[in-house]
């Protein structure tokens, strides 16, 4: 299994031409789910397990992995699947994202399968809000689910409200007061998308949340349309700032900041990559591509700071115009 994970770094370069590698895994049929390999940190053989007394029934106890203590999660109970029985012949995967690094019990993997963001399409709108995906894909003729593994994690934590203090919320409601800033959001997953209008509410923002890159630059060109017909020159002046997730269905982070920059009726706009995959690698791309934050989800505090930042610097720019 580890010659199976061994060359993840290099394959996480192909991030930047908006293609990405699911780790394809399975429960109890042949029906295949997927993970991205960003996430992942190695795949084995599901070690002893400690029961924790009053865990959440998803959880199935705690184990030791490499000197790391982690929380073993039965995934597909997580998604309202009958549990991996017995734990002793599933297969675990260690992933790491969102700060913190957990286990997930499945049935068997795979194996690793390279796509295009553009061939991930998001779940059936009639789904939003009620589904553990971001996305879903097809393979060979099979469809493939991507499980919205944030949100699986968010739920088994109980920690469902943005965690942001009362003197940046105060600070950032006197930075708004008077002017009306907007902001443009993205991501595949819904855990995300709502942290970050919380965020925005909580300090005066209005906003956009888009589900994906593509969305998110339709709309961006069809601001600059308008701008163009009422014989404006940019949008930036009117647009705090964009903030989008890295991994995407359809069109990734750095292939949406690419084509900001390449447009000269957006290439002034302020844009904040961010991701649950912290690392010097997403660093150095948020530089290549011309964006001009990184921020690891979710550092709800900080998101709200460098808005905050953008409204002060925007102030003084209308007061001195």
């Amino acid at each position: 299994m580890s010659d199976l994970l061994k060359n993840i770094d290099r394959r996480t370069r192909m991030a930047g031409a908006n293609r990405m590698e699911l780790l394809l895994f399975t429960f109890h049929d042949q029906q295949r789910f997927g993970i991205n390999v960003f996430k992942v940190r190695e795949v084995i053989r599901t070690p002893d397990i400690s029961p924790v007394p009053k865990a959440d029934p998803r959880v199935v106890g705690i184990s030791d992995i490499r000197g790391t203590t982690m929380p073993m999660i039965d995934l597909a109970r997580s998604l309202d699947m009958p549990p991996m029985i017995p734990v002793k012949d599933t297969l675990t995967i260690v992933a790491e994202f969102n700060s913190s690094v957990q286990g997930f019990l499945v049935g068997s993997v795979d194996r690793i399968v390279h796509l295009r963001w553009e061939d991930i399409l998001p779940p059936p709108e009639a789904l939003t809000g009620i589904n553990y995906l971001t996305g879903i894909t097809r393979l060979n003729g099979h469809i493939i689910e991507i499980v919205d593994v944030e949100r699986v994690l968010q739920e088994i934590s109980g920690k469902q409200s943005v965690e942001i203090s009362e003197d940046i919320v105060k600070k950032g409601l006197e930075a708004a007061r008077g002017n009306s800033f907007y902001a443009i959001g993205c991501d595949d997953s819904a855990v995300a998308r709502a942290k970050m209008k919380e965020v925005f509410e909580k300090i005066g923002v209005h906003y956009t949340i888009a589900n994906n890159g593509r969305e998110a630059l339709d709309l961006l060109r069809s601001m600059a349309d308008k701008a163009e017909a009422n014989g404006e020159p940019s949008i930036d002046h009117k647009l705090l700032m964009v903030v989008s997730d890295i991994e995407m269905p359809e069109m990734d982070g750095y292939t949406l900041t690419a084509n900001i920059r390449k447009d000269p009726r957006l290439a002034g706009i302020y844009v904040v990559l961010n991701s649950s995959l912290s690392g010097d690698f997403n660093q150095n791309m948020t530089e290549k591509v011309g964006a001009n934050l990184f921020l690891s989800k979710w550092h709800t505090n900080e998101l709200a700071e460098i808005a905050i930042k953008r409204m002060e610097v925007m102030n003084a720019t209308i007061q001195t115009s």
